[in-house]
């Protein structure tokens, strides 16, 4: 699919937090298209920061009802170099290195996979802190969702 057979065009900002590494972890994606945002974010009780990353763009993904031509940004290089280096080899080796070791978090890369289908997406790195407005956005979403998460936990631990 060429980027002028997509039907819409969106920018994605998504991150991923954790609070230890595993520990509790939150994602975030911002979506923006025609000048509508749309916010999404969750949280996670043990988890990782790579995998937080990579929920947060297949979350982000998955939002998305028709086909679009994606401008993705993200802080990860784990995710961007995974999604556009080391998947197809991951899936011509059945899931497993070039070690021949089983590939990290492969049911969210399966996931990832399957949410960026029909979709031509175009990949771009951020610099994590830096001041990108996108980036800093969804990471303070990330963290709210973290924050809300740990509250609720808190909540119901003491019975409130």
């Amino acid at each position: 699919m060429t980027r002028q057979d997509a039907g819409s065009s969106v920018e994605i900002y998504t991150d991923g937090a954790c609070r230890g590494n595993p520990g509790p972890g939150g994602w975030a994606a911002l979506l923006i298209a025609g000048g509508v945002r749309k916010e999404l974010s969750g949280a996670e009780a043990a988890t990782t920061n790579n995998r937080m990353e990579l929920m947060a763009a297949i979350e982000g993904l998955g939002a998305l009802k028709r086909p679009c031509a994606v401008r993705l940004y993200t802080d990860s290089k784990y995710v961007l170099q995974g999604f556009t280096e080391w998947l197809p080899n991951w899936k011509g080796r059945r899931w497993r290195t070039a070690a021949g070791e089983p590939v990290k978090n492969q049911d969210l890369w399966e996931r990832l996979d399957a949410a960026a289908a029909g979709h031509d997406i175009d990949w771009h790195w951020v610099r994590g802190h830096s001041g990108h407005e996108g980036n800093e956005h969804v990471d303070r979403l990330a963290n709210v969702a973290i924050d809300r998460f740990l509250a609720a936990m808190k909540l119901t631990q003491t019975g409130s």
